[in-house]
């Protein structure tokens, strides 16, 4: 079986009203061992990320004022959630359960990461509930300690990596792609070195087809040694925060076609599981939940 990401302060660090969207973090675990999809021997706890790791993508001040939580007043709106030593906490275990799975997929093919894909975060500041981009913190990781010479990110989430672009806009050794919903959040959007942004309701076959054309194009042209997967389900229709109008079989599919070339070209993968806003809760688990079928059923 693949290694699964989870710390249960994942859960609960977070004022009441912002629970709901964090539940799944707890759900999906128990839903995998329902299934029979993991056991509890496939989940490992992380500890929290060596800042030398995080300072490697992230500027010294603005670490600094994390953890001494000195944020000026317009940086913390820009984050969302109320500043405090348990959410800087759960962010810097979250950036280490991804450098532990990445390290972890060189010998599994795949690992995971139930919460991550905070790619709103820059190297100088936090945005839309992001605080650390834990999937540029392991890239970084990788390059740093020779584990990998080229670095592919997708992300298909339905908002644009803004915060991975910005990090990675000046390093050759790191290839970032992002498909994303046009007139999605963030308004402003960064240059990535490919950025696909997708008309209001776009549906499964445009999706699919966009993709299925670019990914394996990329993989021959940059010929990556490792991919980071960010795999939001908010390309849902049913998503509250999204404008696409994917179908659950549709952000199925999309799993199976990456899954599907990382195994094919034999190209060791960490997934972060990225955003999903949809009103029911079980829509949300169904969609995260298959993206770790998938990956049962092809690695």
């Amino acid at each position: 079986m693949f290694p699964i990401a989870f710390h249960p302060i994942y859960q609960h660090p977070l004022p009441e009203g912002h629970r709901f969207p964090m539940l799944k973090y707890e759900l999906i675990p128990q839903q995998l061992i329902h299934e029979g999809i993991a056991k509890a021997s496939d989940f490992f706890e992380p500890t929290v990320c060596d800042l030398k790791h995080v300072l490697a993508v992230h500027k010294q001040e603005y670490v600094d004022d994390l953890l001494n939580l000195t944020l000026n007043p317009k940086a913390a709106r820009k984050i969302g959630f109320p500043l405090s030593k348990e959410l800087v906490q759960r962010e810097l275990i979250i950036a280490q359960g991804t450098i532990t799975g990445a390290q972890k997929s060189f010998e599994t093919k795949v690992s995971f990461n139930i919460a991550g894909g905070t790619h709103h975060a820059y190297s100088t500041h936090g945005e839309a509930f992001c605080l650390l981009n834990d999937q540029a913190i392991a890239a970084q990781f990788l390059l740093d300690n020779n584990l990998a010479r080229k670095i592919l990110i997708v992300d298909l989430d339905v908002h644009q990596g803004n915060g991975t672009a910005e990090i990675f806009q000046n390093n050759p050794n790191v290839f970032t792609f992002s498909t994303h919903g046009k007139t999605n959040y963030p308004f402003r959007k960064e240059t990535s070195d490919l950025d696909i942004a997708f008309d209001d309701g776009t549906n499964d076959d445009k999706f699919l087809k966009t993709i299925g054309d670019i990914i394996p194009k990329l993989i021959e042209t940059e010929k990556p040694d490792f991919i980071f997967y960010l795999a939001g389900v908010d390309i849902l229709a049913s998503d509250k925060l999204g404008k696409l109008g994917c179908s659950i079989e549709g952000c199925k599919k999309r799993d199976e076609l990456v899954f599907e070339l990382c195994n094919k070209h034999q190209i060791p993968v960490q997934v972060s599981m990225g955003g999903g806003y949809s009103p029911d809760i079980k829509i949300i688990l169904e969609a995260h939940a298959n993206t770790f079928r998938v990956a049962k059923d092809i690695f």
